[in-house]
């Protein structure tokens, strides 16, 4: 593709959400967005704005978050990854960079999104850890939690899991698959979706630690479904061990992805540092 003055180009960034106030731009500018869009500014000499796709909490971290910006001038592919990251701090790094067409759009574009949740069962809690991974100390089951997550699989209201803060036009969201997977003292948690409410793997994560504790039925994630009442649920879980994990585009777009393996390995190596 030819690319030059207005060229769209597409970034894949991955960060440490536990030092920021989430991914969206705020006034007090703690947030990986206007992090990012400083360096950006930095490497090209003039602002530039960025658009996500999905835009993750406060302390929500990113295996490969997906951007899209107009760029102003040219720049090699291999100058949008060492360049920007040479004014990013050790929190946030590109980790790759592709032209796109200029009907690309990162948020709108994007197919499904895969986040993963990384906790860890164990008696105490691990200073290494902290801010990395979710943790409980009471017994689970994954066989409980599995049953539970597996009634949340398919088109439904999701009402019951979504923040009051939450700024969508409908609750209405389609699960691919949620896989709850055990290695070791660590649980792993694969939600693949179109879409999500904010909060809503949170929240997901809430009931299914109280149906893996036994203190709930997994028929009540059914149940919650069918009442669409926040107020009836679980707490929100801690966003310590969720990660963006990947986001999925038309063949056409050439966006990486993570192969599984790679992407086991990455969580892997998360988990085993506690």
């Amino acid at each position: 593709m030819a690319y030059g003055s207005g060229s769209r180009v597409a970034l894949g960034i991955a960060y440490d959400g536990a030092p920021w106030q989430g991914w969206q731009t705020q006034p007090h500018g703690r947030t990986v967005q206007d992090t990012l869009e400083t360096a950006l500014l930095r490497f090209v000499g003039q602002p530039v704005s960025t658009t996500c796709a999905g835009r993750t909490d406060t302390g929500v971290h990113a295996l490969c978050q997906v951007v899209h910006l107009d760029a102003p001038v040219h720049r090699s592919l291999q100058s949008w990854v060492r360049g920007v990251n040479a004014w990013l701090p050790d929190s946030i790094s590109v980790q790759w960079a592709r032209y796109v067409d200029d009907d690309f759009h990162a948020r709108f574009s994007a197919m499904s999104r895969t986040y993963v949740y990384v906790l860890r069962h164990h008696p105490v809690r691990s200073p290494l850890a902290h801010a990395r991974v979710g943790w409980v100390f009471q017994p689970l089951s994954l066989d409980r939690m599995q049953a539970a997550a597996d009634l949340a699989v398919g088109e439904h209201d999701f009402s019951s899991f979504r923040s009051s803060e939450c700024q969508s036009r409908s609750p209405v969201r389609v699960v691919h698959g949620i896989d709850v997977q055990q290695q070791g003292d660590y649980f792993l948690f694969h939600f693949h979706a179109n879409a999500y409410l904010h909060h809503m793997i949170r929240n997901l994560m809430g009931v299914l630690i109280a149906v893996g504790q036994g203190r709930r039925e997994p028929g009540w994630m059914a149940e919650l479904l069918a009442r669409r009442d926040r107020r009836l649920s679980a707490p929100t879980f801690s966003p310590d061990g969720l990660y963006l994990a990947q986001v999925s585009y038309d063949a056409r777009y050439d966006i990486p992805a993570l192969p599984a393996e790679t992407l086991l390995a990455s969580l892997s190596g998360i988990a085993f540092t506690g």
